[in-house]
């Protein structure tokens, strides 16, 4: 028989704690006698509590001494007001320092080229028949981020920190058919930044041929980067779309480790803008803390003062969506982060806020834009319910289908008025 001991220590979080905190968990499994679950959840919660930085397990410990239950009875307790504790703290909105005493996270390791069997062409990988889609189509042009956010999905659908680029990746892309008679919308930003590689292994220079050489695709490259010079410097095609995730300063210096400011984001979003491409915008992921109604709202302003409706081909909008394997990985790191100090409930098969917070969050951003903007400017909700539509924007769409047709259309009447200007 495995002892309590044994059990917390083979925990895949037991490792990631601090001493003291290991030796207070192997004491409380040791008297407890705690079950593989209890020692489970225990060292999560001790995680999680080390990584938001404020409190450890230590200070949330039941004390049952006084309860008079004993044995078994008393196990049942503590787990059950500990799990209560640990829920409560993630119903307390974030607060974040306002110093840049930000944790140094390290980031990717040197990128790798790789032979592949074919190129990564395929649909958005969180789409689903719970969410209204666009249907985009992706291109793996990189695979895995550089960047460090301590919210990336990206990360767990690779094997760790390794960056690799298809040595075939120009060859391969050069030979990829497609109907004329379709309007394609591909991004490349589903499995890497789009931008933060520059023309690395002729990555971008593949990119822009084949935009060239495809007048009916719609390519977006998707980033958090400031590195535009080498796509300024080709003249790439006007059906290339730079679209930028915009977030508030202190969650970029807090949460987006290794990314651009959003000062240095906007700057170049203004040299691709200025070169007569059309741009877009993603408030993805927005996130509840103690501030954010009005940070949100000044990176809004911010906006709106730098760039035309003329510019500006969409604005979308998404939050924090977990599945456990992404869960699982933002443990495996164990950087100082607050992201999953968030009150979590079932939303449509994955973890998020609920449906409240949402709401309000979209609401507030979308309203935050002048009518001028709402009027001029596709705005959409990513990776969620049709539900959330019409409270947000006053309309919904009925398919995937009709919200994939309007917003190609939209997209295609702003690349066509850009090359009238």
């Amino acid at each position: 028989m495995i002892s309590p001991q044994n059990r917390i220590s083979q925990q895949p979080c037991y490792p990631l704690l601090n001493a003291q905190i290991r030796a207070f968990l192997d004491a409380q499994a040791a008297a407890l006698r705690l079950s593989v679950q209890d020692c489970r959840l225990s060292c999560e919660i001790a995680l999680d509590l080390q990584m938001w930085g404020n409190q450890s397990i230590e200070d949330i410990w039941p004390d049952a001494t006084n309860s008079g239950a004993a044995g078994k009875a008393l196990k049942q307790q503590i787990m059950k007001q500990l799990r209560l504790s640990w829920e409560g703290l993630k119903s307390e909105l974030n607060s974040y320092p306002a110093d840049t005493s930000a944790a140094k996270v390290s980031l990717a390791s040197k990128p790798l080229t790789i032979e592949k069997d074919k190129i990564g062409m395929g649909r958005c990988p969180v789409a689903s028949p719970r969410t209204l889609c666009c249907n985009l189509q992706t291109l793996d042009a990189v695979d895995n981020c550089g960047y460090g956010c301590s919210y990336c999905s990206i990360q767990s659908f690779f094997d760790g920190k390794q960056i690799s680029f298809d040595q075939d990746f120009t060859k391969k892309l050069s030979k990829l058919t497609l109907d004329p008679e379709q309007i394609y919308h591909i991004g490349t930003g589903q499995s890497s930044d789009s931008l933060m590689w520059g023309n690395s292994h002729g990555v971008q220079d593949a990119l822009i041929d084949f935009a060239r050489a495809n007048p009916n695709v719609i390519l977006e490259l998707k980033t958090k980067s400031a590195n535009v010079s080498h796509l300024l410097r080709s003249q790439a095609p006007r059906n290339i779309i730079c679209t930028w995730s915009l977030n508030t300063p202190i969650l970029i210096r807090h949460e987006e480790h290794g990314t651009a400011s959003l000062d240095k984001r906007l700057d170049a979003a203004r040299r691709v803008a200025d070169a007569g491409h059309i741009i877009g915008f993603h408030f993805h992921p927005i996130i509840h803390y103690d501030n954010w109604r009005e940070d949100y709202s000044a990176v809004v302003e911010e906006l709106t003062a730098r760039f035309s409706v003329d510019e500006v081909a969409l604005v979308s909008m998404g939050t924090l969506t977990y599945i456990k394997s992404v869960m699982r990985e933002i443990r495996r790191k164990a950087i100082p982060s607050q992201i999953l100090k968030m009150p979590m409930v079932n939303a449509d098969g994955k973890l998020s806020y609920p449906d409240e917070i949402k709401l309000s969050m979209f609401r507030h951003v979308y309203d935050s834009f002048s009518d001028i903007w709402k009027e001029s400017v596709f705005y959409y909700i990513c990776m969620e319910n049709q539900r959330f539509w019409k409270p947000v924007f006053g309309f919904d769409y009925a398919s995937n289908d009709e919200f994939e047709s309007t917003m190609k259309n939209s997209y295609l009447a702003k690349i066509a008025a850009s090359a009238l200007r």
